[in-house]
């Protein structure tokens, strides 16, 4: 599979090299499906939060 089209999709959305590379699939078909795109569930959202817990901060 070549990346050079998602990348290239990617950067016209805005989104840097970096960020690109970061996002998970479930991310990546949010941006590219549009709203006829399935919901995430209940099983993708825990999977996302245990990836990407929210950062503790100080009081």
């Amino acid at each position: 599979m070549s990346w050079a089209a998602p990348l290239r999709l990617a950067l016209s959305l805005g989104l840097p090299p970096e960020a690109f590379w970061r996002l998970s699939l479930t991310e990546w078909r949010a941006l590219t499906q549009g709203p006829d795109a399935p919901c995430l569930n209940r099983a993708g959202l825990k999977d996302l939060i245990a990836r990407y817990p929210d950062e503790e901060t100080a009081p």
